[in-house]
């Protein structure tokens, strides 16, 4: 990933009759960790009816010691990871968020980014609503207390009203002291699956995290569905009548973990598929190829296999940079790509290089790349990028918020490659995204300026 590395607005984790229910959800979220690494929380459900958070900024296991939650009886727990795009990165706008009420309490998380906000804030705040944070989380907690009626408190019914107000992307866990409802915006933009885990339930962003806690993979849940999982069971409706299959393209790149599961499609899979597709739509004579660490590794073994070149380790990634020790000053970031990859000199000096990565932003840290190859002795550099080129901004929880720091916006691909000093510069078709996926639906937005949605009078201002 190039430049400043592209984030999705965060990770959610629930388990409902299981024991030891926030110690496995704590372990679903560190399955999670890539998703968010802001601030991170659990909710769970105590023997006294009420729901307790615990929540703090950093990784899960700074914010939870490992005896965090080990006596804890509760089989009810939802968390969240945070990287925030709507909203700071205050705790306040740490989830899980928990509304007490005279009925129940209740509790919710969310992935992705309201595209309505605004418009709703507007709205509750005419109805004496006080809002805690500046995170459009919230605002489905809102709606749902407003909606709800009667001594039920929060049901199916009060949570479907509340979710066909909301527009945009959304995988919502809501957690009741007898209840965990699991809801997927009517695009399907972000991923959510469901899997069995003994007696009970767990329900989480990937699948990754599903086989973390040795829970088995049920299903994905549905554009458009509310799961309500209960004592009695599981029960599905869907809030809108219409609904389409707009998964966002980067969970596929970048965003989910190779071992994850979307949709039927393995992500890793995915990537080889475009590794293969690549080289197909833009074939290069060369003598190795390699990938950047991560997510073009395994997009570098599709490029390989169908090249017959051999497949190299030509960079190596430092594991071990904390975002912290990187972000002091000015002059450490800089040298921030330098101090994660490091070229192997030994294997690319001499050698036409075949470089696999999944994007460019900026396109800083392509030439930075690019000039580290050279200093190491490579002969010339051939840049793939599995992905079309960057060009507008998101409004559905990625944070591209403008397209001034998106170099594709205002160069063309000739361009860009004499920026970043590559031999050859090529990208993946949308046709090729597609393809890669045996899919005939993704939002693209980002790439060709096909909002699935409205866009609403903030959506310029993110």
């Amino acid at each position: 990933m190039d430049g400043k590395p592209l984030r999705e607005e965060c990770g959610v984790f629930g388990v409902f009759g299981a024991e030891k229910a926030a110690e496995k959800v704590l372990v679903g979220l560190s399955a999670l960790q890539h998703r968010g690494q802001e601030g991170c929380g659990v909710a769970t459900l105590e023997q006294s009816g009420r729901i307790t958070v615990r929540k703090g900024l950093g990784l899960v296991s700074h914010v939870f010691p490992t005896e965090a939650y080990r006596d804890h009886p509760g089989h009810f727990a939802i968390g969240h990871v945070r990287y925030g795009t709507s909203g700071g990165g205050e705790l306040d706008n740490v989830q899980p968020f928990v509304f007490h009420r005279d009925i129940h309490d209740f509790a919710v998380v969310h992935n992705g980014n309201i595209a309505n906000t605004e418009e709703l804030k507007i709205q509750l705040e005419r109805m004496g609503t006080l809002f805690r944070s500046s995170s459009d989380s919230e605002i489905l907690g809102h709606l749902a207390h407003h909606l709800s009626t009667g001594k039920e408190g929060l049901t199916a019914h009060s949570l479907k009203r509340a979710l066909n107000l909301i527009d945009g992307a959304f995988s919502f866990l809501v957690l009741t002291p007898d209840r965990l409802f699991a809801c997927r915006d009517k695009y399907g933009f972000r991923p959510l699956s469901i899997g069995r885990l003994g007696d009970g339930y767990a329900v989480g962003s990937e699948t990754c995290a599903l086989h973390a806690i040795g829970a088995r993979v049920l299903r994905d849940i549905q554009p458009g569905e509310v799961v309500e999982i209960g004592p009695e069971g599981i029960t599905s409706s869907f809030f809108a009548a219409e609904h389409r299959n707009t998964l966002c393209a980067m969970e596929y790149i970048y965003f989910a973990r190779p071992d994850s599961d979307i949709e039927g499609v393995n992500v890793h899979t995915y990537r080889v598929e475009s590794g293969k597709i690549l080289f197909r739509e833009s074939p290069v004579d060369a003598d190795m190829v390699f990938g950047v660490p991560d997510s073009g590794i395994s997009s570098a073994i599709g490029y390989s296999r169908a090249s017959d070149l051999p497949l190299e380790m030509g960079l190596i990634k430092n594991f071990y940079v904390g975002r912290t020790f990187i972000q002091p000053n000015q002059a450490l970031r800089m040298t921030g790509v330098r101090m994660k990859l490091t070229p192997v000199s030994s294997v690319v000096k001499g050698k036409r290089v075949v470089v696999i990565d999944d994007s460019i932003v900026r396109g800083t840290t392509s030439k930075q790349i690019v000039r580290m190859l050279r200093d190491a002795g490579a002969k010339e550099i051939h840049l793939r990028i599995t992905s079309a080129p960057l060009r507008h901004p998101c409004f559905y929880g990625v944070d591209i918020s403008t397209e001034a720091e998106l170099i594709s916006a205002r160069m063309d691909v000739d361009e860009v490659c004499r920026y970043i000093g590559a031999d050859s510069l090529a990208f993946l078709s949308e046709a090729g995204m597609l393809e890669a996926g045996r899919r005939t639906e993704l939002c693209m937005a980002c790439f060709n300026n096909r909002y699935p949605t409205a866009l609403y009078s903030h959506s310029g201002e993110q």
